[in-house]
């Protein structure tokens, strides 16, 4: 194995103690600046996350997320087939978040096998990467990436909704 293969394990281990430290000392949903809300909902809608955007509103004030992370977004047709109560929009929210804000060139560093914690601390999401076109994280292959560009908010579109195992 060559020095650079030694950095990249390093790089990767560097980035996995960065995010499981940085999930377990923040909050994930918390009062934060508006306007980066604003603008990854206004980005969200240009790619036709509209069931995703109305998720994030229906929270209307009461928890509003960290500006610290990156939105993993079913589509419309998906989240139409989901029942989600009121009381558990902000849960599955959660459970669609990382806590740190991830373009997909970051998330495509991570090798097959790779858990990152989701906004949910006793919910990890597995990384199954086979290249640009062929990325999941859980059962959910990412079909859009980098949709929110206009805040520090990231998100990338999925295929289904995130299942977890029991």
């Amino acid at each position: 194995m060559g020095l650079h293969c030694y950095y990249y394990y390093y790089y990767l281990l560097m980035m996995l103690v960065l995010v499981t430290g940085y999930a377990e000392s923040q909050p994930i949903f918390h009062p934060f600046n508006h306007t980066d809300l604003q603008a990854a909902i206004s980005d969200m809608r240009t790619k036709s996350y509209y069931g995703f955007a109305m998720l994030l509103q229906m929270l209307n004030g009461t928890s509003q997320p960290s500006s610290s992370l990156t939105f993993l977004m079913p589509d419309d047709r998906e989240l139409s087939t989901s029942a989600i109560a009121a009381d558990e929009i902000e849960d599955f929210l959660l459970s669609h978040a990382i806590p740190m804000p991830l373009y997909f060139n970051d998330l495509s560093h991570f090798p097959t096998g790779t858990l990152v914690p989701s906004g949910i601390s006793t919910k990890m999401i597995r990384i199954h990467n086979r290249g640009r076109g062929d990325f999941f994280v859980n059962n959910a292959q990412i079909v859009s990436a980098n949709v929110c560009l206009g805040s520090v908010i990231k998100c990338h579109g999925i295929d289904a909704i995130i299942e977890y195992d029991a």
